[in-house]
């Protein structure tokens, strides 16, 4: 059953007369098509008796047709009221569209004052769970992309190695990295590359920087690809020259909560017993507050999906769910390390996607 067939099946089971798909990933899920339509309105309606119809913007019509939606394309201009267009070529399929399913996390609230002004004050529900639910369980040609992102993600970290030596700025290294993967094909990352050396590496969201490198520091690598419209997301903590007596003992205490956590991983576990499992090394190494973070997130799509891995969500994992274990300690100007896989959820246990060492490296360039 495809993406579009579960949907109608969902409107079919609740009574529902249509679903909006506006989030562009989630539009992209259902369709093949992936696009960021800035300001202008892009969506898949889906309709429990009728056939769905895409909308974008009358000069991506082209793009929609060669991504694969073989459905109805409806295009808009600049000059026209997209809502209205929706709203008219909705009205062409089903007349009496009185119950729509939304995202309610997405949907701006012009969009949902026009589409209660234009369908005559529906009932609105939540289409939300739903999509969640569909996109937490990846199929086997997903894991394969899947699997790809996190290579790339690996050659990704080999070349900021290969790029460590003295002097060499945050930016710099951040910029070869890049470099050789677009050599490789990849147009997007999943997020801005980060690049973080020495102290910096102490902030978990810090940014890179024209910060240039010294021998004795920890170098964190945070970045992933977007491959085939799916995302990956590595951190590797290297160290450049020898670390010191606290680097190495941060470093094997986060590595241990990190294999702690992956080797937890089996249809069954609830996220909260997974944050639980790394959260304990490190809180019984004594470093418990310097874990500022949840352990890990979903992972498709979107670089940052449902579910999110905290120690109060009770929901058990199933087979198909990808997400990452990224556990960290973090001493303000001293010293900053985590760890991070990309890792699947199999029928007997775990498949991790990210390859590249996780024992300590000491570069010495």
């Amino acid at each position: 059953m495809n993406k579009i067939q579960q949907l109608k099946a969902y409107l079919t089971e609740s009574d529902v007369d249509a679903a909006f798909v506006t989030n562009p990933d989630n539009v992209f899920y259902a369709s093949g098509f992936k696009s960021d339509p800035h300001e202008r309105l892009l969506g898949v309606m889906v309709f429990k008796d009728a056939e769905p119809f895409l909308i974008c913007p009358q000069m991506e019509i082209p793009d929609a047709k060669s991504a694969g939606w073989n459905g109805d394309i409806v295009g808009h201009v600049d000059t026209e009221d997209a809502m209205q267009v929706l709203h008219r070529t909705a009205a062409e399929r089903n007349g009496n569209v009185r119950r729509i399913a939304i995202e309610k996390s997405h949907m701006t609230v012009d969009r949902f004052e026009a589409l209660n002004r234009l369908f005559g004050n529906p009932e609105f529900v939540g289409l939300d769970e739903k999509i969640n639910a569909m996109r937490v369980i990846k199929d086997e040609a997903e894991l394969q992309i899947l699997r790809e992102a996190a290579e790339l993600a690996d050659y990704a970290i080999e070349i900021g190695a290969k790029t460590l030596r003295e002097g060499i700025t945050e930016i710099e290294v951040m910029t070869e990295i890049e470099l050789a993967l677009k050599k490789r094909g990849v147009t997007h990352m999943s997020f801005d590359t980060t690049v973080l050396s020495g102290p910096k590496a102490a902030s978990p969201h810090g940014k890179t920087g024209d910060r240039k490198i010294q021998k004795g520091d920890l170098v964190l690598f945070d970045l992933g690809v977007v491959h085939k419209g799916y995302c990956s997301d590595i951190t590797r903590t290297l160290a450049f020259g020898e670390p010191n007596e606290e680097q190495k003992a941060v470093y094997d205490i986060v590595l241990r909560a990190e294999l702690a956590a992956v080797n937890a991983v089996k249809p069954g576990i609830t996220a909260a017993e997974l944050d639980q499992a790394s959260r304990q090394v490190i809180e019984d190494a004594g470093y418990g507050e310097y874990f500022t973070h949840r352990l890990g997130h979903g992972l498709g799509i979107s670089v940052h999906e449902f579910p999110s891995l905290h120690g109060s969500n009770q929901m058990a994992l199933e087979a198909g769910m990808v997400f990452t274990i990224e556990p960290g300690v973090y001493v303000p100007g001293k010293v900053g390390v985590r760890i991070e896989d990309d890792v699947a959820v199999t029928e007997n246990g775990v498949e991790v996607l990210t390859k590249f060492p996780k024992e300590l490296q000491i570069i010495s360039n």
